[in-house]
């Protein structure tokens, strides 16, 4: 859902970086965070960068209450810049 409402925004804002994105395999890389309020700092973080990022309320259908922040899509953006924001992060 994440990857997906990054590239609708950007499909607006930056086609020419979709465009790279696509010609260079569409990386996609899943981190791990510990919070819902981290989630948000990052987002922010991310957000003072000019990157795009959007934030994926649950639907709760599953396992969370509804309404829970649980993914955070950031990019695609050089990975030096998306290091900045996650790069503190591990691997799912």
């Amino acid at each position: 859902h994440a990857t997906l409402a990054c590239y609708k925004a950007l499909m607006k804002t930056n086609p020419k970086l979709l465009s790279h994105w696509e010609q260079t395999g569409q990386a996609k890389i899943a981190l791990k965070g510990n919070s819902e309020d981290q989630l948000l700092e990052l987002e922010a973080i991310a957000k003072s960068l000019n990157l795009c990022a959007r934030s994926i309320h649950d639907a709760g259908h599953t396992q969370v209450e509804a309404g829970t922040r649980t993914v955070l899509g950031i990019g695609p953006a050089p990975v030096n810049l998306i290091n900045e924001v996650t790069g503190e992060l591990r691997l799912l």
